[in-house]
């Protein structure tokens, strides 16, 4: 049996940090989101899809409301949905105020049931949360189904003790007789393996910030004599933050870290190192093609690597020798010169060094 598996797709989020214009075009990317899964999950034939809490950030618009209801009965498999701390059962949650379609089936309770889906030789098990937080629900569960394939959906942290977010633990995993265990709330997606049960996460379908770095999307769950799950990456924008020697060319240091064509990425780059200077608008002008783009300059003035030239002291030394090769009519010797200068300082100053 082939499952798709989201989570967290946290849709009219506020976008924290980000200007009213990129909010409202964020905001219109997330609720993309159920469309684009659907269909994933119809082209990959998929014959159950999972969503392990938080579809919704908290009060929810009637656009996301409709964008969701009408992906999920286009798909025409069964879907569970278990509510999260951001979208949990309140008495203004979607999920109890609202019709959804006869194919989706809501855990709105804080205690473990379960759906059975004789079609598929199937048992779900599953529980919502009734408020911000959730204690453990997971404490002696054991799955009493006769079915082939017993399956857990879960809100909350994989492998840990104390959490406020329905914490799950190794033992309460390998002890569950599931034999997969589709959880969420973590952004970045993760896997355990305990017993014979396979715990994972997908993370997020889309990043809303400097702190969801990188490509992000949804698990497809294969159940056979394994049961494997492998990640695929959604086309939703994406963020990106790094760091780059300025060198003697800021913007071709800039370049190389960006792509050569039309991107409605997010791109955070901080330039580093030794520098005669950085005019960070013009450099960002020879990018109009990354309109999301933020630069920070990190550099020292290149006059603070000489700044022991002519102290009488080993330091004071060493530097000189250097400066005075860097003074060198041959651009190879002056280049290497330098280098040395500013790897030795970075030393000194118990920065760490990034060979170029």
């Amino acid at each position: 049996m082939k499952i798709l598996h989201s989570a967290d797709w946290h849709l009219d989020a506020p976008m924290s940090g980000h200007s009213e214009e990129e909010t409202l075009r964020l905001r219109k990317e997330l609720r993309k989101i159920p469309e684009k899964i659907a269909k994933l999950c119809k082209a990959e034939g998929c014959e159950l899809m999972l969503l392990a809490g938080d579809l919704f950030d908290g009060p929810y618009t009637r656009e996301s409301l409709t964008a969701v209801r009408t992906a999920l009965e286009s798909v025409q498999i069964p879907v569970i949905i278990t509510p999260g701390n951001h979208d949990f059962c309140g008495e203004d949650s979607a999920y109890l105020k609202e019709e959804w379609p006869g194919n989706v089936h809501i855990f709105t309770k804080p205690e473990m049931e379960r759906y059975d889906l004789p079609e598929l030789d199937c048992t779900v098990y599953g529980a919502g949360y009734s408020s911000m937080e959730c204690p453990g629900l997971m404490k002696r569960f054991h799955a009493d189904s006769t079915a082939r394939w017993k399956i857990g959906v879960l809100h909350g942290e994989a492998g840990v003790i104390h959490s406020t977010y329905c914490p799950v633990t190794k033992p309460q995993i390998q002890d569950s007789g599931l034999n997969y265990l589709a959880m969420g709330h973590i952004h970045k997606g993760g896997s355990l393996t305990a017993g014979d049960t396979l715990c994972a996460w997908p993370g997020c379908p889309m990043g809303r910030g400097f702190d969801e770095l990188g490509a992000k999307g949804v698990l497809m769950v294969d159940l056979g004599d394994e049961v494997k799950a492998h990640f695929i990456p959604l086309d939703t924008p994406r963020f990106y933050d790094e760091e780059v020697e300025a060198g003697d060319d800021p913007a071709a240091a800039v370049a190389s870290l960006l792509p050569g064509i039309d991107s409605s990425d997010f791109y955070r780059i901080t330039l580093t190192g030794y520098s005669a200077g950085v005019n960070l608008s013009e450099i960002a002008a020879r990018f109009p093609h990354i309109p999301n783009l933020t630069l920070r300059d990190n550099t020292r003035p290149e006059m603070d690597l000489w700044s022991e030239l002519g102290a009488d002291t080993l330091e004071g030394v060493f530097f000189g020798l250097l400066h005075e090769k860097a003074q060198s009519e041959s651009p190879t010797l002056s280049k290497r010169a330098t280098l040395a200068a500013r790897i030795a300082r970075q030393i000194l100053d118990g920065e760490e060094v990034k060979l170029p």
